[in-house]
């Protein structure tokens, strides 16, 4: 196909249809994981949950832990579980352990 006001004609076909051919196996990967989903429900599990951890699974570590500890802190603010304890001031972390141990065996 001849360029058509500076547009390569081939090429944007070629473009298109590697688009509808990946559009058409995303529709396939759709239904895939529907039917895995469907299969889990029949056993027993919920797809509803098993969604949630697929999501926070893909998640950062440090981004799920944030998550979580704003939703723990939402739902304390509304009464929804108690506040979770402070933490233990007499308990010393263990790099701070190991930092002190040092010092004191340079002294």
């Amino acid at each position: 196909m001849a360029d058509v006001g500076g547009v390569a004609g081939d090429r944007l076909r070629a473009f298109i249809e590697r688009i509808e051919r990946l559009e058409e196996e995303r529709v396939a990967l759709s239904d895939d994981i529907r039917e895995v989903y469907a299969e889990a429900k029949a056993t027993g599990f919920d797809p509803k949950i098993m969604r949630q951890l697929v999501r926070l699974r893909k998640m950062e570590s440090s981004d799920r832990e944030e998550q979580e500890y704003l939703l723990d802190t939402y739902k304390a603010a509304l009464g929804m579980i108690a506040l979770p304890p402070e933490p233990d001031k007499s308990v010393v972390p263990a790099p701070q352990l190991i930092s002190e141990a040092r010092t004191s065996q340079e002294a």
